[in-house]
């Protein structure tokens, strides 16, 4: 076989393989993955481009070893799940870094983790004095869960005792010139309605616009394709 059909093939392959055992495995954000998820993805990676780039007669042994690894991380995924003592085993725990502002360089340690790793995380979350800390905690993903003090902490309506409303979240309507008919469903409207509210607003062709959304208090948003200086308006269109 020519060289490079196989490698098409195989590469094609690999990539199926790699979609379907993504899907089975689960979701999972970047910044929620533990250390062992994180080695377990460049593993089935590296599995999976010895599939697209190995010699013929090893293709179906890295196919199975790629189907082996993939059911032993659904494996874990599942005990792990099911075993609250296992998963503290196998993906770990958090771990309290600062305690009152008070640094705990023992806890630290155990974890590899050094003063600039603290300050630059602090820092992300805008908190430049340790004593204005209440509670850190380094997560098993490596990510920094920061609770202020209560004085530290901003306002809010609550502690103003103000009254809120509920804001919800806006309804797609249109996404690249596209309108998403279930969503207008969804909120009982149609083609028609959008069509009259868009023209009111200049005659607009859905093709020429963005973005289009409608919120909770029936405000209609409406970014168009062609950028200029007032791009993007919010008009009422409730009753």
């Amino acid at each position: 076989m020519n060289p490079f059909l196989a490698t098409t093939i195989k590469t094609a392959i690999a990539f199926f393989a790699i979609l379907l055992y993504a899907r089975i495995l689960g979701k999972q954000q970047v910044g929620q993955l533990t250390y062992y998820d994180y080695i377990t993805g460049i593993t089935l990676g590296s599995i999976a481009a010895g599939i697209a780039i190995g010699v013929n007669r090893v293709t179906l042994l890295h196919l199975w070893a790629l189907t082996l690894f993939a059911a032993l991380a659904f494996l874990q995924g599942v005990i792990t799940e099911r075993s609250r003592p296992l998963r503290k085993v196998i993906e770990g725990e958090p771990t309290v870094v600062i305690h009152n502002g008070k640094v705990l360089g023992r806890n630290m340690a155990k974890m590899r983790y050094n003063m600039e790793n603290l300050m630059t995380q602090l820092r992300d979350k805008n908190i430049f004095n340790i004593s204005d800390v209440e509670y850190a905690l380094l997560e098993t993903s490596g990510d920094l869960s920061v609770l202020p003090k209560s004085q530290k902490r901003p306002v809010t309506a609550e502690d103003l005792n103000l009254p809120t409303k509920y804001e919800g979240v806006p309804t797609e309507l249109i996404v690249d010139g596209k309108i998403i008919y279930s969503n207008l469903k969804q909120l009982g409207l149609d083609e028609h309605w959008l069509i009259g509210e868009l023209k009111k607003q200049g005659n607009y062709a859905t093709d020429t616009i963005m973005y289009a959304s409608l919120d909770s208090e029936g405000k209609l948003y409406i970014d168009k394709k062609q950028d200029d200086l007032d791009k993007g308006t919010t008009t009422d269109v409730s009753d």
